[in-house]
């Protein structure tokens, strides 16, 4: 039999924001003892005054509860729960320290002011025009945020996605989702296609629907897209359709074929002796591919603009400036970059890929020639500018990203001012960034490509350079010799070894201070506590380096004990255990902590992959401000799941960055992902120390996986059959 409970929250002592699930505590009239409370609830606070439906029970090891089945939100009555209420940080613009003068001036009649005489909150101290209608507006979205809530508790959806959701579609909210839900897996970062589908079968929309497939299918392949695939073939994106949607083929048929009339997707015909399933593209991916292959063709028909002056005695004088004796193939590169339109310059680390740089810099600039510097990440732009000497800029300031237009200011009709355009870690590019790269670039202009090609490939769709060098239509210089100063670095010369599959020197001589170690242990427990120690003390101690600043822990996967989401975790409470805090659905962040931002936000500028540091977080204003190496860009609270805990990241998204230090665990339950190219790209991102965790068993399955998994992308056969076959081309 249900009963009815009335009380003011005390407190929320765990919340699940995957389902809402609550542990709180109720003050309850007549009670003396607090009341546990157990059952979804959505967006509550302490303070709130709730009317519950349940039942009693009694929990073997906790006690008596009440268990929730429903509930509705009663606003405070009391001065003291008005003042808790509106302290808890529900309405922005209103913390502890102005909750309780606001009770203070008005008492019991503190949220009539608010809700109907908003101009007297003036009458207290600290709140001017500007909060009033901070204050004002937060109260009404409130409001209607909770009428959301209310409506999507059934539907399993967190509160941050409700409130991202009002924020979309305001009033409309709850008939946007009556009427399509799928939308809001395309509409809104964050919320999937399996939540949406969730809400839809709750909605009642059958299983079967045409609209349920025509999502589906355009879900995964944004799966396959988040995978590094810019096209999926038909036959097997069929097959993963129906098995995901567990509807008939025919239904999977039906619906491709009406996105495809609607241009969502596009589907190819087969590859004459290639690939014999038709390349299914969602649309704007095969634009781009195709774009990538016109706009290169574009570059080089134009024809070199080729500089009158003698080559040799050039590379003589640079030699000479720069205090610098290039090597052969680097006179073959800085040549190639002065004769051709598009040159790829290709290397692993210490084969001399910045002199070259520097080389073409310095004579370009000599005779009259403007060269425009690039990279695709913020790290990655200031290590190209320190190296080089001249300023370079992400490739998305150097496009000009219009927040307001949506778009890149630099385009095939306001290109770039330059007359060579240097790009380094290119292998980081992927399809999309490269179409809008490529239309910036003038068809006057050279085009310089410099990066790794066996580091693991971009982590969007695609792999553009590895493509365009095995097109064999662009000239390519490859970079092999590893130069005497690089030679001495056992973190050069290993990684060199592992790029050839070679097992990396593990010398003992522990009394000499080395780069390059590997600790072996293995189990997963042990390897964690060891990743503690040796950022918490042991590498300060050795080295000097600090625990924040300098070392950054690279995980091969995201899950297990010593993966990037339990390490973190470990992570925070070992090296920032204390201070200022915000708690989000279970995830702590701290004043101090260390943090990624994991999706492109063109409208704050700052870029998937950015690493930062949490300045302040501020209750009242419900704002946290991160600092980007000087950049600082604030969040909303409802924004906080663009960023998460950076202390251990994943080797893709180190990509284009380089630390001081790098602590690695590589254990066989990373076994999926122990690939060659992925281990050797975390060995060149430390720059003077690498310190593996784990066995010689995973070690060896890395170096001899040298098969990395495939990504459907038909750029090589574009680029071949829109340039000339070059017989100077090897």
């Amino acid at each position: 039999m249900h009963t009815e409970l009335q009380g003011q929250l005390e407190r929320v002592t765990y919340f699940n924001e995957s389902n809402h699930y609550t542990i709180a505590r109720l003050k309850v009239q007549g009670r003396r003892d607090l009341v546990t409370i157990v059952g979804n609830l959505v967006s509550v606070a302490p303070g709130e005054v709730l009317r519950l439906q349940g039942t009693w029970e009694r929990h073997p090891r906790y006690g008596e509860q009440f268990k929730i089945i429903s509930y509705e939100s009663v606003l405070p009555a009391t001065i003291k729960g008005i003042e808790r209420y509106l302290g808890s940080g529900l309405i922005k613009g209103i913390g502890p320290v102005m909750a309780k003068r606001l009770v203070e001036k008005f008492g019991q009649d503190t949220l009539a002011v608010i809700e109907t005489k908003t101009e007297r909150l003036a009458e207290v101290e600290g709140i001017g025009t500007k909060r009033i209608g901070m204050i004002k507006k937060a109260w009404d979205e409130q409001k209607e945020v909770r009428d959301v809530m209310l409506f999507l508790q059934g539907h399993e959806v967190s509160t941050s996605y409700a409130v991202k959701i009002y924020r979309q579609y305001g009033k409309d909210s709850v008939r946007v989702v009556r009427e399509n839900p799928y939308r809001l897996a395309s509409e809104i970062f964050g919320i999937g296609f399996l939540t949406a589908d969730r809400i839809a079968e709750k909605l009642g929309i059958p299983r079967d629907s045409s609209m349920r497939a025509e999502a589906g299918i355009l879900h995964i392949l944004e799966q396959f897209a988040a995978e590094g695939h810019v096209y999926y073939p038909l036959g097997p994106l069929t097959e993963e359709c129906q098995k995901m949607l567990a509807v008939d083929n025919s239904l999977v048929i039906q619906a491709i074929g009406k996105i495809s009339s609607e241009k969502k997707i596009l589907v190819e015909d087969s590859q004459e002796g290639g690939e014999p399933e038709r390349p299914v593209y969602l649309a704007e991916f095969l634009h781009w591919e195709k774009g990538i292959a016109e706009s290169l063709a574009g570059i080089m028909e134009r024809g070199a603009d080729v500089l009158r002056f003698d080559r040799d005695k050039a590379i003589e004088d640079v030699q000479r400036d720069l205090g610098v004796t290039l090597a052969a193939n680097q006179v073959r590169a800085v040549k190639e970059a002065l004769d051709k339109k598009v040159l790829v310059i290709t290397g692993g680390p210490g084969t001399g890929k910045t002199t070259i740089v520097r080389s073409i810099i310095k004579i370009c600039s000599s005779h009259g020639r403007k060269v425009v510097l690039g990279a695709p990440t913020g790290r990655a732009a200031k290590r190209l500018s320190e190296a080089s000497g001249q300023e370079a800029k992400t490739i998305h300031r150097l496009l000009e990203f219009s927040p307001k237009q949506g778009g890149f200011k630099k385009n095939a009709d306001f290109p770039l001012d330059a007359d060579m355009v240097v790009i380094d870690e290119a292998s980081m590019i992927d399809t999309a960034l490269m179409y809008h790269l490529l239309k910036g670039v003038p068809t006057t202009a050279a085009l310089v490509l410099v990066g790794d090609a066996d580091q693991l490939p971009s982590v969007g769709a695609g792999n553009v350079l590895a493509d365009i060098i095995c097109s064999r239509r662009v000239s390519t210089v490859k970079l092999d010799e590893i130069f005497r100063q690089s030679g001495d670095s056992l973190i050069i010369i290993n990684a060199h070894r592992i790029n050839h599959g070679d097992f990396p020197i593990l010398s003992s001589k522990k009394e000499v201070p080395q780069d390059f170690y590997f600790i072996e242990m293995e189990d997963p427990e042990e390897v964690c506590g060891m990743i503690l120690n040796m950022c918490g003390k042991k590498i300060p101690e050795k080295f000097g380096f600090d625990p924040m600043r300098d070392i950054q822990v690279l995980a091969p996967m995201h899950r297990g004990v010593v993966g990037a989401t339990n390490l973190n975790v470990k992570l925070q409470k070992h090296l920032n255990p204390s201070g200022e805090e915000l708690i989000r659905g279970g995830k702590a962040l701290r004043r101090g902590d260390k943090v990624m931002q994991i999706r492109n936000n063109y409208d704050k500028d700052i870029y998937n992959g950015d690493i930062g540091r949490i300045l302040s977080i501020d209750g009242e204003d419900q704002e946290l401000t991160v600092d980007y190496d000087g950049k600082l860009v604030q969040y909303d609270f409802a924004e906080l799941d663009e960023i998460v805990l950076a202390y251990a990241v994943s080797v893709h998204k180190s990509q284009g960055s380089e630390y001081p230090a790098v602590v690695m665990p590589l254990l066989t339950q990373h076994y999926m992902m122990l690939q060659r190219n992925l281990l050797y790209t975390a060995v060149t991102r430390g720059k003077k120390l690498v310190v593996l965790i784990g066995t010689k068993k995973a070690l060896g399955i890395a170096i001899r996986n040298d098969k990395p998994k495939m990504r459907y992308t038909r750029l090589k056969e574009r680029l071949q059959s829109a340039l000339p076959n070059h017989p100077d081309i090897a």
